[in-house]
């Protein structure tokens, strides 16, 4: 059995019905209709050299003749030769709707590559639902889409800094003091001069538990004395940031929690594993204990930074997102969404402003 593969070309739009286009199978049907290799080269624009080894090349792939006749001589389809572009024509005629519609919705998607006025803002980020909601808007409001990638915010930060993406999604501690778990993480992946913060969101995170919190868990400290099933964020995440963050302020260890090495995705599969009873507490944000039907106990307040290149604040794309990002329509959806207030959206700010993790004073001259 031969495995079928399926490729596109942009090319001047044709007349007739949409088809998906084979170069083997133009090369037989040529054949067929002419009656000889020569003859259909000239109808296809090919040399006479190109056709024959084109053939000779698919019969060797195949393990089959696919034409017969000596060479230089008329030519006709093999057995196999006229087996091979009658399943092609069921196969087209079969599927014929389907194709039509896959040709649609390409043309449709490529022709916003044309559009001047369309813009494409690639976006490596944090999971968060903020973010979903953003780029719902913008592509419905603004001509700009957002192609977002959810990933841990290490990992996005090192995207930016690797020319992956253009912008990149993290968060940090409201107010993250100097020596922090923030700071050790973040502060060797950004550079003062280099980089730009964009205000996106303030937000809260706390714990995800059952409906009720039939534990009464309102700390972390009750979760480790209750030896509470916990369910952590994998490292390199924002989140798993927090929480060791938040284990160093009160002075517990990951010992303390049963559960600390199991981790998910997102935080809507810590949700998820609450509300299947996998668990009983997850660190996460409050849109998605809700929308799971779940309690929340915030723990504490986050700034969610969209960070870029300075060299890349003129670019359209990232124009279009501050435009959006300033604009009262945004800020009222966000206020929308659960556990989320606008704190500087769309405000254009230095690292060593936001995070007061660098001090640039001079050192004093020695006595």
């Amino acid at each position: 059995m031969h495995q079928i593969e399926l490729s596109y070309a942009l090319a001047p739009r044709r007349s007739g019905r949409a088809l998906i286009r084979n170069p083997l199978m133009e090369l037989l049907h040529a054949v067929r209709e002419h009656g000889s290799i020569s003859a259909a080269a000239r109808a296809l624009g090919f040399s006479y050299r190109h056709v024959w080894g084109e053939l000779k090349r698919w019969e060797q792939l195949l393990g089959h003749a696919l034409v017969t006749g000596e060479q230089g001589r008329s030519a006709q389809l093999s057995e196999f030769g006229d087996k091979l572009l009658w399943a092609e024509r069921q196969a087209q005629a079969r599927l014929a709707p389907q194709i039509e519609a896959l040709h649609a919705d390409l043309e449709r998607a490529f022709a916003m590559a044309f559009d001047d006025g369309m813009h494409v803002l690639s976006l490596h980020a944090s999971h968060d639902d903020a973010l979903v909601l953003l780029r719902d808007h913008a592509a419905a409001t603004s001509r700009l889409q957002l192609d977002i990638r959810f990933t841990g915010s290490v990992d996005a930060i090192s995207a930016l800094n690797q020319g992956r993406c253009v912008m990149a999604g993290f968060h940090t501690l409201e107010h993250a003091p100097s020596g922090s778990r923030a700071q050790r993480t973040y502060k060797p992946l950004l550079k003062p001069g280099q980089h730009k913060l964009i205000g996106f969101a303030r937000r809260t995170q706390g714990l995800i538990v059952a409906a009720g919190n039939p534990l009464a868990l309102r700390s972390l400290r009750d979760v480790a004395a209750h030896r509470a099933r916990y369910v952590n964020r994998p490292l390199g995440t924002g989140t798993r940031v927090l929480f060791d963050e938040l284990l160093e302020r009160e002075g517990l260890g990951a010992e303390a929690f049963d559960g600390y090495a199991t981790h998910e995705p997102s935080h809507a599969a810590v949700a998820q594993a609450i509300a299947s009873g996998q668990a009983d507490a997850g660190l996460g944000i409050e849109s998605a204990a809700l929308g799971a039907g779940l309690g929340f106990v915030p723990l504490a307040h986050e700034r969610y930074h969209l960070a870029c290149l300075k060299s890349a604040l003129d670019q359209p794309a990232i124009q279009a997102l501050l435009a959006l990002l300033r604009g009262k329509t945004w800020q009222h959806l966000l206020g929308t969404l659960p556990g989320y207030e606008n704190t500087d959206s769309g405000n254009v700010q230095s690292l060593s402003r936001l995070l007061p993790w660098w001090n640039f004073k001079p050192p004093k001259p020695p006595r």
